[in-house]
């Protein structure tokens, strides 16, 4: 478990780990440790959806780019005003890409009361469908702003930081996977998990409780 931990946390690749293991006397094969990611983080995403903390309801929404297997694929991603994640989302295409994120994010959140994007004419879009059956004192107030944004582009980057030491992701399933793991490690370095046995640990600790 520490492996897998230490691959979605830090600028490592499975050789390193390899590498490292043989050196504490523990012969393990980087793609039996790739296996492990690949099992280990859906179980790991389900424990941390049960414990995650509530978010705020004025929400910063932005997509960024992913290469997998040589081509660029969208990551929709989601803060609040305090750079709480929200949610993710990768999608292989666009169309009505921001729509499914948005759904996805509020199937497993309040809805937000505002959401601020870019001038992008997709995510307006996605919002004014959401709104369509909405009374007018219930609807989302949709507002754009690049500065506001400035809060869920920085965020990026510590996703993006990690992504960008891998050697590229060779399926979309796996790219799913694994940005999943990485979300899910970025959101308890931000304090985003309320397991009740969590009190004064550190993220490595919070993170194994996860598997327990």
């Amino acid at each position: 478990m520490p492996c897998v931990r230490w691959y979605l946390a830090y600028a490592l690749s499975l050789r390193n780990l390899e590498e490292m293991m043989a050196e504490r006397g523990i012969v393990v094969d980087h793609s039996t440790l790739h296996r492990w990611v690949i099992r280990l983080v859906p179980h790991l995403d389900k424990a941390f959806r049960r414990y995650k903390r509530n978010v705020g309801r004025r929400w910063r929404m932005d997509e960024t780019y992913i290469k997998i297997k040589g081509q660029w694929k969208y990551l929709y991603r989601a803060v609040d005003s305090k750079g709480q994640t929200i949610d993710f989302l990768l999608m292989a295409k666009r169309d009505a890409a921001a729509l499914r994120f948005f759904r996805k994010a509020i199937r497993h959140h309040n809805e937000p009361e505002v959401v601020t994007i870019d001038k992008s004419g997709a995510n307006t879009a996605a919002l004014s469908t959401l709104n369509a059956d909405k009374a007018e004192d219930e609807t989302i107030t949709i507002r754009q702003s690049k500065y506001l944004n400035n809060l869920i582009e920085q965020d990026h980057r510590n996703i993006k930081r990690r992504t960008r030491l891998m050697t590229g992701f060779k399926s979309f399933r796996r790219a799913q996977t694994i940005l999943a793991g990485i979300e899910l490690i970025h959101m308890i370095r931000k304090g985003q998990i309320g397991h009740p046995q969590g009190n004064g640990l550190s993220s490595a600790e919070q993170f194994y409780l996860l598997v327990a």
